[in-house]
């Protein structure tokens, strides 16, 4: 059990150490700081009071994430808190339940996307939510038995997964009593999504009145994968496989965020230039595919627009795959730094990355031809899938989703690791919030990538050969202390990825969580489809650029 320190103990150093007693003191009953943030304790009554007053009077307007866990004596859950306006004040609300009864309030009417968060909850470790809008499972089907991460879960127990009858959502709705609604199945085929996603759709004539997102189709136990994995060795090649077009060096950049500040490695100031300029290769790669899959999802045919991204997708993963040794499970980051350096001849690299980067320009105004300034393309997706600022802060949107409804909100500059910092680039923002902005920010992001990586390249080519270190020294086995929490997150290709670990003082963590990006931003579906037509609900799916092994994780 972790170890709390009274309030009356609490740290006085930032100025959200000092803020959160005085806003939810008549609430918490205890303390428990995770590493890189203040928390409270709170009872199960409480939860939706302490956390008003959180984002009302201390301006935590962000639930990034949601992670459930049982410990011998209890069940817990933590609503990791943030601020958009400055990502770097972080809170956590702990919430402990007894074994007997796991129950709580919902966060649900404070932090709508907690609704999803809890459902997994609910799914994977058994704790209730009371007041929740839907509580279901939401990973696996209705029948499952049990709860899998609840420690008395029985593995060997066989599963008879039977199918259920599909019912209309808002049957017996008098909503419009004059029409008649049909429920339509929109996939789990791949309707304009990296992965299998089953939208239940109900449509009055072929205006959509509602949607229901139905995840879970890949569900493939990467957290319980990362807590049987040592955090020195076998964790890092997983990462690559959550978003895996073409993120994975973002994504193993979260995981060593997060295991690197537990451990308290300090990484090179080579290394961070290295990661810095593969992390920016791996956004371009990943935004030129969603270009590329976007154009196909709208206009419904292979175009040239397709064919141009996966071209300029293709110069960028050679550039990867001469850097990694890998074209898409790259596995190059180390806890420390990266693998190893640049490739040999170091010249002819570089130069190879500067002569892509040289042409890029010229491609960019192909993509405004045949994308921004087409008519067609343009009445699909201007003043469609509409997705309002405070509707996106609601559902914890993050990335482009969010850019693109004008939060500028970007944790590379925000929350600063790695070089950027050090780094003249600038956050795309687009303030229409529509299909068509958020397809304007990745199209900017993909120029401020290239500027990034530019100036990666100068450094590297000017780095002193004696001084080129890419690992810091770490113990060939890290047991980082019992107890210890930590949430940190980087901006991944689709927004915020962050991780959850606790460490039980072993070399494997104790609790493993992942914040997916697009789990968040795909929960918004329904409030930006709803008065719209069917082919509007399928640019809107494609706009939010989800990648469903990410999403079930």
């Amino acid at each position: 059990m972790a170890a709390h320190s009274s309030l009356e103990e609490s740290p006085e150093g930032s100025g959200t150490d000092r803020l959160l007693p005085d806003v939810v003191s008549e609430y918490a009953i205890d303390r428990d700081d995770h590493l890189n943030a203040p928390g409270v304790v709170v009872r199960p009554d409480d939860v939706q009071s302490a956390l008003t007053a959180l984002r009302d009077e201390a301006g935590f307007d962000h639930c990034a994430c949601v992670t459930a866990q049982q410990y011998p004596d209890r069940f817990e859950t933590i609503y990791h808190l943030r601020s958009y306006a400055d990502p770097t004040r972080e809170a956590s609300v702990v919430v402990p339940t007894p074994i007997d009864d796991p129950v709580g309030e919902s966060a649900a009417s404070v932090y709508p996307t907690a609704n999803w968060h809890e459902r997994e909850a609910y799914d994977l470790v058994g704790i209730e939510y009371e007041d929740h809008p839907d509580l279901r499972r939401i990973l696996l089907p209705e029948t499952w038995q049990g709860h899998p991460l609840s420690l008395d879960y029985d593995q060997d127990q066989p599963q008879v997964v039977t199918l259920s009858e599909h019912a209309n959502p808002i049957a017996g709705d008098e909503r419009d009593p004059e029409s008649d609604t049909m429920f339509l199945n929109i996939g789990p085929h791949h309707p304009s999504t990296h992965g299998v996603l089953h939208v239940e759709t109900v449509l009055d004539g072929e205006t959509v009145v509602d949607v229901d997102p139905d995840i879970g189709y890949i569900h493939r136990c990467e957290e319980q994968l990362c807590q049987q994995g040592t955090y020195r060795h076998q964790i890092m090649p997983y990462p690559d496989r959550w978003d895996w077009v073409s993120s994975g060096l973002l994504n193993e950049w979260a995981y060593a965020r997060a295991a690197e500040d537990l451990a308290d490695i300090e990484v090179p100031e080579y290394a961070q230039i290295v990661r810095t300029m593969g992390a920016e290769l791996s956004r371009m790669a990943a935004h030129f595919i969603a270009l590329g899959t976007y154009a196909l999802d709208v206009v419904g045919e292979f175009t040239a627009t397709f064919q141009y991204a996966m071209r300029d997708r293709e110069l960028v993963l050679d550039i990867l795959e001469d850097l990694t040794g890998q074209r898409m499970m790259f596995n190059y980051f180390r806890l420390g730094g990266v693998a190893w350096d640049l490739p040999k001849p170091r010249e002819e690299f570089l130069a190879g990355v500067r002569d892509v980067l040289d042409g890029l320009p010229a491609k960019i105004d192909e993509y405004h031809d045949l994308l921004v300034t087409n008519e067609v393309f343009q009445h699909r997706c201007v003043d469609t899938g509409v997705l309002d600022p405070e509707t996106a802060r609601q559902y914890g949107c993050t990335g482009p989703v969010a850019r693109g409804s004008g939060i500028d909100y970007d944790l590379r500059r925000d929350d600063p690791y790695g070089y950027y910092p050090n780094l003249d680039w600038d956050v795309v923002t687009e303030p229409d919030g529509d299909n068509y902005s958020r397809v304007l920010v990745r199209m900017g992001e993909v120029e401020e990538s290239a500027k990034i990586v530019r100036q990666c390249l100068d450094l590297l080519a000017d780095w002193p050969e004696d001084e080129r270190e890419i690992q810091a020294n770490v113990p060939r086995t890290l047991k980082p202390d019992p107890d210890a929490e930590i949430y940190r997150a980087v901006e991944g290709a689709k927004g915020e990825l962050g991780i959850y670990i606790r460490s039980d003082g072993t070399d494997t963590p104790a609790r493993f969580k992942i914040r997916s990006p697009c789990f968040s931003n795909l929960s918004v579906l329904p409030e930006i489809v709803r008065g719209e037509y069917v082919a509007d609900l399928i640019a809107a799916i494609g706009s939010l650029d989800c990648i469903m092994g990410e999403v079930d994780r």
